[in-house]
């Protein structure tokens, strides 16, 4: 997971540099594979405002752009983008300026008119994928701005290699929540007002599973601005974190996953045939995927459906018929709950690593569903504007997930530490993670709060947060004291050891094959009555079961030798 140090700092203004946070968070159990910058390059480029644009008098495919750089006066430049119309915005590379790989930019003639520079797409900037047009800044740029300046490239980028146990860091307040307990610091976190309802367009919520899915929030916006752009301080932010830039509704819905940790979905509404329904697959039913793939969903699938057809694999992807496309002026916005188990296998299954999957497969806050629904209405009113509908919510109370409340003892502490830690400190590192504690005879009794429900539940996970805390580089390092009492050596041992001797020197060599086998294979070399346990998620279909036999893995190396020319195989195990 990627997260820009300036977005990061607006939450929590930590002291420290990107480095120095990277080996705070490290130390604490939180890994960082590395920390690169924001943007490779980009000096000598700044913001300009196109006066006039017409056609090249020789090459009619080619635009004569007139800029004003601000500071650096007026330019005209030659450019291949037709869409360009005077009153945009644009970002020029002054003569001089050095781009991706070290490509310089200087005055050319292109047939009589010589160009001052130029014009660049976000692809020649590092700022993205798009190479087919000039990029774009906001209108109320300054010209003659660095672009450096105007969008924060002077930023570095955090890339953490996140425990399979924290999927509350998953994002920006989830970090910065991290930050701020590891070095006291006080988190800055917005409020998130409500959006009241402008209108009275709603759709109906069904729970069919609430096993899998206990709370479901949604809300209709419509009067949307199809042709809205997504701005490019929200473009910029996506991409730091990993993600492009999609259309402004699907980029806030991103940048409100990414920022608060709740996936969210949006529908388009017109195509939407009554209610919502959240509910298992039936037989023969399918989905073509917004990827393109087409499945054929079990019964055991989650999926998302209207009165007609199923619209999602829940929490993991939507289908491309009903996403949200360039014309799309009315959505319907998801808020949902899923509980990791109705996700993880099926995301495996059909192997769909989605953003959405990796933060439910961990666990997402059962409290979050309409904080980020409300805060993603606000941004898509703020971005395409539009006429919000009341929010319709779901939940049942009986499936929600609780965090448990954890008995915490002093002695349990020093046991699997090795240290005596003050009751203050292990009381105040709790309370800093967000936990309710009590005093209680012999320790404490503790709470988690919502949003680390799923991995906090049980004695030891509370003595591993005071120990990261607590920095686990002042834990003393003791070797274990303890007795060997010597054995006899095991006879079978002796046995495999004089045969392996034996066969080395008539000139075998030792195999260690993998454990997991085909299945076919198996019942080729050891018969078809051999009893093979299957596997639920095997690597891969030639490592679909357990080996009964050696027979396989051996007769799977040899041929693999003699397909590569080894005339002289000599194997055993």
């Amino acid at each position: 997971m990627k997260f820009g140090m300036q977005w990061l700092r607006e939450w929590v203004d930590s002291p420290l540099s990107a480095a120095q946070l990277a080996e705070r968070l490290t130390l604490s159990g939180l890994e960082v594979d590395g920390v690169s910058p924001a943007a490779e390059c980009n000096v000598g480029v700044v913001a300009v405002g196109l006066l006039a644009c017409r056609t090249h008098p020789q090459r009619p495919e080619w635009r004569v752009c007139r800029l004003d750089a601000g500071e650096h006066g007026l330019r005209t430049v030659v450019c291949g983008d037709p869409s360009l119309r005077p009153g945009m915005c644009l970002a020029l590379a002054l003569p001089g300026a050095e781009l991706l790989e070290g490509r310089r930019v200087a005055e050319r003639d292109f047939g009589g008119v010589r160009s001052e520079g130029m014009l660049c797409t976000a692809a020649e900037l590092g700022l993205g994928e798009a190479a087919d047009r000039v990029l774009r800044l906001a209108p109320d740029s300054v010209a003659g701005t660095a672009l450096r300046e105007l969008l924060g490239l002077d930023d570095e980028v955090l890339d953490l290699a996140l425990p399979p146990n924290r999927g509350d860091c998953f994002s920006v307040i989830g970090l910065a929540r991290e930050v701020a307990a590891l070095d006291r610091l006080s988190l800055q976190v917005p409020d998130v007002p409500e959006v009241a309802a402008d209108c009275e367009a709603r759709r109906a919520v069904r729970l069919a599973d609430p096993d899998a899915c206990p709370r479901y929030a949604g809300r209709v916006v419509e009067g949307l601005d199809p042709g809205a752009p997504t701005p490019m301080w929200l473009a910029e932010r996506l991409r730091r974190c990993g993600l492009r830039s999609l259309g402004a509704v699907v980029d806030a819905t991103n940048y409100v996953m990414l920022e608060l940790g709740q996936p969210l979905h949006a529908f388009d509404d017109d195509f939407l045939q009554g209610g919502i329904e959240v509910r298992r697959a039936r037989p023969g039913e399918r989905l073509q995927l917004l990827d393109g793939r087409e499945i054929a969903l079990r019964d055991d699938c989650l999926i998302i459906a209207d009165r007609e057809r199923p619209l999602a694999l829940a929490g993991i992807m939507g289908a491309r018929e009903g996403g949200v496309e360039a014309s799309t002026r009315r959505v319907f916005l998801e808020s949902a709950l899923f509980v990791p188990a109705a996700v993880v296998e099926t995301a495996r299954r059909f192997r769909l690593h989605t953003e959405a999957a990796h933060r439910f497969e961990r666990g997402v806050d059962a409290e979050l569903q309409r904080r980020a629904l409300e805060r993603v209405t606000a941004l898509i009113l703020q971005l395409c504007g539009g006429v919000p509908g009341p929010v319709v919510e779901r939940a049942s109370e009986a499936h929600l997930p609780r965090p448990a409340s954890i008995r915490l003892r002093a002695e349990r502490i020093q046991r699997i530490l090795g240290v005596c830690l003050p009751g203050e400190e292990v009381r105040e590192s709790l309370e800093r993670l967000g936990m309710q504690v009590e005093e209680a005879e012999g320790g404490w009794q503790v709470r988690p709060p919502s949003y680390r429900c799923y991995d906090l539940t049980r004695e030891e996970d509370l003595v591993e947060e005071v120990a990261r805390l607590h920095g686990y580089d002042r834990i003393p390092a003791l070797l274990p004291r303890g007795s060997l009492a010597l054995h006899r050596p095991d006879p079978e041992r002796e046995r495999a050891g004089r045969l392996r001797r034996i066969l080395a020197a008539r000139g075998y060599r030792e195999a260690v094959t993998y454990g997991f086998v085909d299945f076919t294979g198996q019942q080729v070399l050891a018969g078809p009555r051999s009893h093979a346990t299957a596997l639920v998620n095997p690597l891969a279909e030639q490592w679909s079961v357990l080996r009964c036999t050696l027979w396989p893995g051996l007769v799977e190396a040899f041929r693999y030798n003699c397909n590569r020319q080894q005339e002289r195989v000599r194997l055993f195990e």
